[in-house]
Formats: C-alpha cells, sequence, structure tokens
C-alpha cells in the first residue's frame, strides 16, 4: 500500500461518515420546515427521563417553545448542511452532538425503553448516542475529509507559496473532490422535497404519514368530571379495545390485526400520556389488559384511574351447569386478580352479564357485585341488552353505576329494527343483510333511553359511536342528551384532544332532561 492510498482510505472514511451524517439532519430539518406547523410540543410534554421537568417548562411557555421550534428545525437544517458540504465541520459536529444529547436526555433509555423515542428496547446505548459519538470522533479527528474546509486551506497554502505547475494541476484536482458533494447535496435535495410534497413525512417519528392531528395547545378548557363511588373521574373516558385489538369491525377481517400492529406498548403509553395531559383520567379496560396498565403505572408513575371488566372464571360448559353446588370462587377468582393488578373501579363485563341473564343465572351477577363491594371496590354492571340491566334491577341488583351500550341506530350498516332480537349482541355473525354481523350494540335505542332516564345511579354509555360507524359529535351528543353521565369511547393518539374538545363541546350545549349523576 503506497502513501497516496494510505492517505485515501481516512479521507474517503471522514467524508462518507460526515456526510451521511449531515444529510441525516437536513432530512430531520428539512421535513419540519416543509411541514409548516410542526411543534416540539407533544415530544417535550412526554418526557420522562429526569430531567422532564426542565422540557415540561419549555413545552409550559409558547414563547419559549416557539424559539425551541425555530432552532429544532433550523438548526438540524443548518447543521446538517455544515457537515455535508463540509463548512465549519468542527464546529458543527459538536452542535449536532449537543443537540443530540439533548433529545437523548428527554428520553433516555435508563430501564424504561417502552416510553422513550427509540427503536427497540434499548438500555444506555441508541441510536442518539451513536450518532452523537460519531459527531464527536469528527470533533476530535484532525482529518476533516473532503469539504469545503479543506479547499479553504487549499486557497490559504496557495497564497503563502508559489505552487509549481503540475501541482498546481493537483491542486485543481483536490478543489474539484472537496466539491463533490455540491451536485450530490442538489440532487438528494431535490429528491427529499420532491418526496415530502408526495408523502408528508414526518421524519422525527419514524418513516410514518403524518396525520393530521389537533395539538395540546389548541384544547378548548378543562374536560369536566364527576363521581362515580369515591373516584372524581372525567366525563369522557378513555375506552380500551383498541389497545386489546378488538376493533368489532363488522366483516373487515383485517382491522383487529391493524389495530395492534399500530398500538404497540410504546404507542398505548404514548396514548395514555398524551389522554392524561389532556384531561381524560380514567381508562376502562378489558381483563387481558390489566397487565399493561399496572406496567404503565409503574413505569410512569400515573395517576390515571383503571376500570376494569371481570367476569366469573367459567367457560360455556360449566355456565350451563351453574347451580347450588357450583364453587362460588370461580366468580370471584378474576375480581381478586384484578385487585392485585391495582385497578381501581371494577365492573361485571357486559358480555358476561348477558349471558348470565340469558341463562337465568342472574344470582351469579349478584354474588359478583357483593365480593366486589365487600374488598372495599366501587362494583359496576356493564351490558349490552339492556334487558339484561331491567331483570337485574326487577331482582333489585342495583351497582354504584350501570355501563351501557348508548347509540341511535341511524347509520348504514345498523340491520333493519324487525329483525333485531334481544342477547343477540356478540352472537352469531349472519351471512343474511337483515341480522346480526357485529353491527349493532345498542338494538333498541328508544329502550335503553327509557331505562336510563328511569336509573337512580350514575350511567357510563359505551360503544356511542357504533364502533366507528357513527361521527363523534354526533354520537356524543346523542348519549349526553339522552342521559349518559359519562362516555366511554376508545380513540387513537391522533383523535385523544379532537375528542376532548369535542366532549366538551357537546357538555356545554348538552339538551338531556335526565339530572346529572355522579
Amino acid at each position: 500500500m503506497n502513501a497516496s492510498t494510505t492517505k485515501l482510505y481516512p479521507k474517503l472514511f471522514i467524508t462518507i461518515l460526515r456526510v451521511a451524517i449531515g444529510w441525516h439532519f437536513i432530512d430531520e430539518g428539512l421535513s419540519k420546515i416543509l411541514q409548516g406547523n410542526w411543534t416540539a410540543s407533544s415530544f417535550l410534554l412526554n418526557t420522562s427521563g429526569f430531567f422532564s421537568g426542565f422540557y415540561h417548562w419549555i413545552a409550559s411557555s409558547p414563547s419559549i417553545l416557539k424559539v425551541i421550534d425555530i432552532l429544532n428545525m433550523y438548526g438540524l437544517f443548518f447543521i446538517g448542511l455544515a457537515l455535508f458540504i463540509g463548512l465549519f465541520s468542527r464546529f458543527a459536529s459538536l452542535s449536532g452532538a449537543l443537540l443530540l444529547t439533548m433529545y437523548y436526555f428527554a428520553y433516555p433509555p435508563f430501564g424504561n425503553p417502552l416510553i422513550s423515542a427509540s427503536d427497540g428496547h434499548l438500555f444506555i446505548v441508541d441510536k442518539l448516542f451513536i450518532e452523537a459519538a460519531a459527531l464527536m470522533f469528527l470533533f476530535f479527528y484532525q482529518e476533516k475529509g473532503y469539504c469545503i474546509d479543506t479547499l479553504i486551506e487549499i486557497f490559504r497554502n496557495r497564497k503563502k507559496t508559489l505552487v509549481p505547475e503540475p501541482e498546481e494541476i493537483s491542486s485543481r484536482r483536490e478543489i474539484l473532490k472537496n466539491l463533490a458533494t455540491l451536485p450530490v447535496l442538489g440532487a438528494m435535495g431535490i429528491g427529499a422535497v420532491s418526496n415530502f410534497k408526495t408523502y408528508g413525512v414526518d421524519v422525527m417519528s419514524g418513516a410514518t404519514i403524518q396525520v393530521k392531528q389537533t395539538a395540546l395547545n389548541e384544547l378548548k378548557g378543562e374536560l369536566p368530571k364527576g363521581k362515580i363511588g369515591k373516584h372524581e373521574i372525567s366525563r369522557l373516558i378513555a375506552g380500551g379495545n383498541l389497545i386489546g385489538g378488538w376493533s368489532h369491525a363488522r366483516d373487515l377481517i383485517y382491522a383487529d390485526t391493524l389495530f395492534k400492529a399500530y398500538n404497540t406498548e410504546q404507542k398505548v403509553y404514548e396514548t395514555l400520556m398524551l389522554a392524561e395531559k389532556a384531561g381524560i383520567n380514567t381508562i376502562n379496560i378489558g381483563f387481558p389488559s390489566n397487565p399493561l396498565l399496572a406496567k404503565y403505572k409503574k413505569m410512569t408513575g400515573s395517576k390515571i384511574k383503571v376500570i376494569t371488566q371481570v367476569g366469573p372464571n367459567l367457560n360455556n360448559q360449566k355456565l350451563a351447569e351453574v347451580g347450588s353446588n357450583t364453587n362460588k370462587q370461580l366468580y370471584f377468582e378474576n375480581i381478586n386478580k384484578a385487585i392485585d393488578f391495582g385497578v381501581d373501579i371494577i365492573q361485571v363485563q357486559g358480555n358476561w352479564c348477558d349471558w348470565l341473564v340469558r341463562d337465568n343465572k342472574i344470582e351469579v351477577i349478584h354474588e359478583m357485585i357483593e365480593h366486589i363491594r365487600q374488598q372495599g371496590y366501587t362494583a359496576g354492571l356493564a351490558a349490552h341488552s339492556v334487558e339484561s340491566l331491567i331483570a337485574c334491577a326487577d331482582q333489585g341488583i342495583i351497582p354504584d353505576y350501570y355501563m351501557k351500550t348508548m347509540h341511535h341506530d341511524q347509520y348504514w350498516s345498523a340491520h333493519p329494527r324487525e329483525y333485531r332480537v334481544p342477547f343477540e349482541v356478540d352472537g352469531k355473525n349472519y351471512l343474511d343483510h337483515n341480522r346480526f354481523h357485529n353491527n349493532m350494540f345498542c338494538l333498541f335505542p328508544e329502550r335503553t333511553v327509557e331505562f336510563v332516564s328511569k336509573a337512580t345511579v350514575p350511567i357510563m354509555g359505551f360503544k356511542v359511536l357504533a364502533a366507528g360507524a357513527i361521527e363523534p359529535k354526533d354520537g356524543f351528543k346523542w348519549a349526553y342528551d339522552n342521559g349518559a353521565d359519562f362516555i366511554c369511547v376508545g380513540m387513537f393518539d391522533f383523535q385523544v384532544v379532537s375528542n376532548v374538545n369535542i366532549a366538551i363541546d357537546c357538555l356545554k350545549t348538552t339538551n338531556r332532561t335526565r339530572e346529572w349523576f355522579g
């Protein structure tokens, strides 16, 4: 290996490393600038590390946040540009490393990787750490590679000494080499701008399509609260079906898998943190989601109220055999497990209430409600069929609150009234379009409204959007107007703030006749 080759390899390596990092910074900055309304607000508000108070303080001040947004957008772009073309490259390397360090400590991967902005389950070393280390290497290493800085040095040396003709030719070649990144930058820049216009990529959030969502600073006010038992909860409650992957998407067989793929643990935690900041302080979950919520509360210190749904530990065969000889511990096992998970409120799950009433096993519901209360917990009773709640009330089984499906039937997929049968929710899915096919959750809206109007305990409406078939403004208003004291709504992260604003508006303008409970 000759001397020239020995010099060439370090130059090429440094150039490639510097240009690669530079392009990453340019792309990050350019996407934010072109987006037009980008803000670091959500990124700062959701920070969880030991410097989180500092980041939250920045986000809480509109004037400071505006400065930070500008510094992020244009700082990323100009640092990247300086690195790419190699102008003031040592200063750019140090500045870039400091900026990445700020990102790193916003979500430090020190044992809580699921709520960090890092990719995957990482501990201490993540991509921010590695890129910052690479920039510090560029800062301290003497070789600058092919760049404008090197070109400036060439011109300075030419001024100091007379250069012989052969060396001058060689020098011209070096000039061209050091300018080679400019046309590359032009080509890549044109491609990036075109790509952004086509796809609207937000690279800070990964290679995902930018979704239009309402920001926290667009909240219309404070979300009203009420009481269930001893608990003060928001009148809009987060539902748990989208977390568990229960889409109730009629005949769209891919929807459950899609929901689960989107709502990773990290995404669920981000959504919950956003919901809490928007004023939603309660979530109602299916029993399988208890470990996830327990983990979330432990990792984040969240005070969110958790309502969990339980059923007896019985399968269909055992249900048919329930009688005086049945071991009652089977009714209580899941209640006790829920308590161990640290939940706040426990309710008998809606399907189970319907099945137990349908099969004349109503005593099981009574036993479960009493056991919940004996453990010192608020006891709720949910149902899809209003006949279930009527039957329980007739037997003197009055919970601390009811949870009832509440929506009208003025949407396309609702099957005709004359073909609706009590207790068919979550039953057989018929191929006949006139019959039930996972498309109707409040079978007889008027009968539900009548029951609600006479109820003397709080009512929590759920399925108020008929699993996405009804617009939120319509569904929220109908439920509140017809007596719901609280509504439970499943929502993705990009729907949270918008839903809170809709709930605030509906609560201000509701035309209900039933008095508020809770």
